[in-house]
């Protein structure tokens, strides 16, 4: 996952809010708010505070991408199993009908379309709203169903006694079952990931408690306690705070 702008803005506001710390306590017995979330104690836990929020996000979306990769590599193989099953259920003396069911659904799962891409919102849990999805109904969500579908119908043919192990029932069971599970740790990761993001922008953000309202006061009684000409307000000024909200 690439480094969004918004990302590495958070992460400056945090380093900018420790060098407005460190001025601040160069000021010595100066530097005396009433207001006591202004105070260096209360600067520095919020500082603490903020770089484990940052620490967070860091730790969650870097488990959502290696969870997201586990779960890519699982499904590599499935286009091709899904292909084999139905050549081997065409290979055994099963109906022609039965063959065709499995043939349908084989496409579902190859990605053949029947009718063109549309834009909705997304309907699998790690996939955002409003991007392009295939007709074909390609999300991971989709692909568990029509191999669910395709396991269910082989169970329904008594001829379907393949030697090969991964084309068993028992195997294609197993396999079931750990996509699920796949898809899961996907969600949960996601979630986890979310989460961290909503808790980081409460700590930076937070009206009248978060760490860039709580610097741009500290800057405020910089400047009235030194004046707005002061070399002391110009060091704490030149320090620039965005807001994000990603």
């Amino acid at each position: 996952m690439s480094v969004s702008r918004s990302e590495t803005g958070h992460a400056k506001n945090v380093a900018r809010f420790e060098e407005l710390i460190s001025f601040c306590t160069a000021y010595g017995t100066g530097y005396h708010p009433s207001n006591q979330a202004l105070t260096l104690a209360a600067l520095n836990a919020l500082l603490a505070a903020a770089q484990s929020a940052i620490a967070g996000v860091t730790a969650t979306a870097t488990n959502f991408n290696n969870t997201t990769n586990k779960r890519m590599e699982a499904f590599r193989p499935l286009k091709s199993l899904s292909t084999r099953l139905v050549n081997a259920l065409s290979a055994s003396n099963v109906s022609t009908e039965t063959v065709k069911d499995a043939v349908t659904i084989n496409k579902k799962l190859q990605g053949n379309r029947a009718t063109p891409k549309s834009t909705e919102a997304g309907t699998d849990a790690s996939m955002p709203a409003g991007r392009s999805i295939s007709g074909s109904q390609q999300s991971y969500t989709y692909l568990v169903e029509h191999f669910a579908k395709l396991i269910s119908l082989l169970h329904t043919e008594a001829a379907y006694q393949p030697n090969e192990k991964e084309l068993k029932l028992a195997s294609l069971n197993v396999r079931l079952e750990a996509l699920k599970q796949y898809n899961t740790e996907v969600v949960s990761a996601y979630t986890s990931w979310s989460n961290s993001r909503i808790h980081r922008n409460e700590v930076l953000y937070a009206p009248g408690t978060g760490l860039v309202p709580i610097a741009l006061d500290v800057k405020k009684y910089i400047k009235s306690l030194f004046g707005a000409t002061s070399p002391q307000f110009r060091q704490v000024n030149s320090l620039n705070f965005g807001t994000y909200t990603s």
